[in-house]
């Protein structure tokens, strides 16, 4: 029953999918990368929220907050404020530039190559790092709760290879052959379906704790474990607060505002007031993201009174307690639907940016519309090929998990910086860009690949030395003994930028940078957006006001 209940509402999904694909076709640049600039506010939301809604991160952030409580709820409270950000000021110049994708403005604001090295940094991240990520995490998730290998008779490793294949495959023909417009409705049936199961689980998990009644079961979470609603992380715990005013908001301008396989949905509004909206609508749920991927982890370690072995089996380990049976087949299905949205997304966006920025730019400057779109179509097949082939591999390396966010901040920040001086001044030159990128990219690596496990080894040495061996005590040296990556990566954005500021003040642009207005889209801004905007920026301080 469960099995056939996950197969009816993956098809489902499927099938409303494609007919609404075929209502925009899938022939030109347009309608293939953008979905025919035709997406509405509902749509852009919906799809916002499922790619950056996966099992990685509703299995690793619940594990979080198992271990550190409320205080890792900024990743989620602080993206709202990036969305408005992006809304207010960003949006606006990428439609009036019509800009594919985000790549495209640097090669109007610097030069070609500085495109090209932006495109490939993209790519290198996404091929290296997030797919391979993605299906593996996602194949432990629906290999678990389905017990494959109980079920088709296999061991572990196969069950791992047969899901990988099997959410790349169907992953891979909703973003090759459909386009961005069947990844977005597709995105948006599923961030229903998942926001409804989300919040069931920590419904279902209170009303256990509380013997039937849910106020009960939170009043007594709250009131036993005091230490786990604390919005404000302490120098230990995965996200110190002040790197809320350091490189946390960075990293989410750079996730919200600036990376393709995000922004490329709001790129797709049919006019700047719905992008507006959609991400408006995105960043308001967003506020209440907490819900499904952090209280289910302080409800885990009340229920499981901290005596998981692994943080990580905590989400898991709660679905498969407090879930009734017969709700399993959709929640699988849900998260199957969150697993195939970031994979086919992250497709979608790395198809996007070979076909217009590689193919077209460097390959064949004299193909037509139909050629671009069909040679990034192919692009896409080998790239899933290559990282389902990859994926199972992630098994043997253990630290890719812990570290995803750091060897993201690789071409994260060097990305930021060159976009936004790239807007806030007009003389800055191609050269700067480049040597921003180059420079931004190998003092991260230096910094948190060759110094950061220097000092911290020494650090522990010292410690032992003296005769430190207390646990608690050596996590904390270790926490002291070098900036946290969010803070380097602060220190670097300054950095980069005070670098291309002198540049161009040493070899400016012989004429001042114009953004010339397109007219892809009406760019009449949608009245409300600053009020709103304000609003939520003040729920979300009032939120860790309350915590505090």
């Amino acid at each position: 029953m469960q099995i056939l209940t996950f197969i009816g509402f993956t098809l489902l999904v499927a099938i409303i999918s494609y007919l609404k694909t075929r209502e925009v076709g899938v022939t030109s640049s347009d309608s293939y990368f953008l979905g025919g600039r035709s997406l509405t506010a509902g749509v852009i939301a919906g799809s916002l929220l499922l790619t950056n809604l996966s099992t990685e991160q509703i299995v690793g952030l619940n594990g979080a907050a198992y271990e550190s409580g409320l205080s890792v709820m900024v990743w989620e409270t602080l993206a709202a404020v990036a969305m408005i950000i992006t809304a207010i000021f960003l949006l606006p110049k990428y439609l009036k530039g019509g800009l594919t994708t985000v790549p495209g403005f640097l090669a109007k604001r610097f030069d070609t190559t500085t495109k090209t090295l932006t495109s490939v940094l993209f790519l290198s991240g996404y091929v290296v790092v997030l797919l391979p990520v993605i299906l593996y995490s996602g194949s432990l998730a629906i290999s678990g709760m389905f017990n494959i290998p109980e079920l088709l008779g296999v061991t572990h490793t196969q069950s791992i290879w047969i899901c990988v294949w099997g959410i790349g495959i169907i992953g891979s023909i909703y973003a090759v052959f459909g386009g961005l417009k069947a990844v977005a409705v597709s995105d948006s049936i599923n961030a229903i379906g998942l926001l409804v199961g989300g919040v069931l689980i920590p419904i279902f998990g209170l009303m256990m704790i509380g013997d039937g009644n849910l106020l009960d079961g939170l009043n007594i979470l709250t009131t036993e474990n005091p230490e786990k609603f604390k919005s404000m992380g302490g120098p230990t715990d995965p996200v110190p607060f002040y790197t809320i005013f350091t490189g946390m908001m960075l990293v989410q301008l750079f996730y919200w505002g600036t990376n393709q396989q995000i922004i490329q949905r709001a790129l797709g509004a049919k006019n700047l007031k719905e992008g507006q909206k959609g991400l408006v609508l995105a960043s308001f749920i967003k506020i209440l993201g907490p819900i499904i991927v952090v209280l289910p982890g302080i409800i885990a370690y009340h229920l499981f009174e901290g005596n998981l072995e692994s943080a990580d089996s905590a989400y898991p380990e709660l679905v498969r307690k407090v879930l009734p049976g017969a709700w399993v087949g959709f929640f699988a299905a849900v998260l199957f639907g969150a697993i195939l949205s970031s994979f086919n997304s992250v497709l979608n966006s790395s198809v996007t940016l070979f076909g217009i920025d590689v193919y077209k730019q460097h390959i064949n400057k004299n193909a037509d519309e139909k050629t671009v779109v069909k040679y990034g179509k192919a692009f896409g097949v080998v790239l899933a090929i290559a990282s389902m082939f990859i994926a199972p591999l992630i098994a043997n390396a253990g630290s890719l998990f812990a570290y995803l966010q750091e060897i993201n901040g690789i071409y994260s920040i060097p990305i930021l910086t060159i976009i936004v001086v790239g807007y806030l001044t007009k003389r800055v030159p191609a050269i700067a860009a480049k040597i921003g990128l180059v420079s931004g990219c190998l003092l991260y690596i230096l910094s948190q690949f060759i110094m950061q496990p220097y000092f911290i080894e020494k650090a522990v040495s010292i410690a032992k030395l003296n005769g430190i061996t207390d646990t608690a005590e050596l996590t904390l040296i270790k926490a002291q003994a070098y900036p946290h990556f969010l803070d380097v990566m602060a220190i670097l954005f300054i950095l980069n930028i005070i670098i291309m500021l002198i540049i161009g003040k040493l070899k400016p642009r012989e004429t001042d940078f114009i953004q010339e207005y397109t007219q892809q889209v009406d760019i009449e801004p949608w009245k409300y957006v600053k009020q709103v905007g304000v609003a939520i920026c003040i729920v979300v301080i009032g939120v860790y006001i309350y915590f505090a």
